[in-house]
């Protein structure tokens, strides 16, 4: 699955480095506080997402597309097929609550076994998806991490009433 028909970029394409990106989270961090960027990552990866759901004409089809099928749908675009951001093995549902099993996620990648860092712009860019998908706000937390044993970084979605 193609991400855009027209390459942002005529030479360099569309992706840029983890290198890179990682240094733009650290310089926000640094210049606003962890607390401070944490909102403005995950604003700026709800943003994301919600666009990401609209380009792919999934706004509002819970009703219609099942969320095994949505899950595929978006874990192609985010994935290898994809702008790279993550790997999604699965999102469950119980209840008012969903799981996001990621692996391989921007904001885990180079950190060191035991780092406290949280997918941040990840949690944003899923819940923004998911948001738009579901017709529903969400309130996410990054609740296991690779980074401290897990087999995935688990996120985690509740409806807001």
């Amino acid at each position: 699955m193609s991400v855009t028909l027209n390459p942002l970029r005529q030479e360099l394409g569309d992706f840029s480095s983890i290198v890179c990106f990682k240094a733009v989270v650290v310089g926000v961090e640094e210049a606003l506080g962890e607390k401070a960027a944490a909102i403005a990552l995950i604003s700026a990866g709800r943003q994301r997402g919600k666009k990401l759901a609209e380009e792919l004409g999934l706004v509002n089809s819970a009703e219609t597309i099942s969320l095994e099928d949505v899950t595929g749908k978006v874990s192609d675009v985010l994935g290898t097929g994809g702008t790279r951001l993550c790997i999604i093995d699965k999102i469950e549902q119980d209840g008012d609550v969903y799981k996001v099993y990621t692996r391989e996620t921007v904001c885990s990648a180079g950190e060191s076994v035991g780092s406290n860092r949280k997918c941040t712009f990840t949690l944003g860019a899923i819940q923004g998806f998911l948001e738009a998908f579901l017709g529903k706000r969400l309130r996410g937390t990054h609740t296991k991490s690779v980074l401290r044993g897990d087999t995935h970084d688990v996120l985690e979605y509740i409806t807001l009433t």
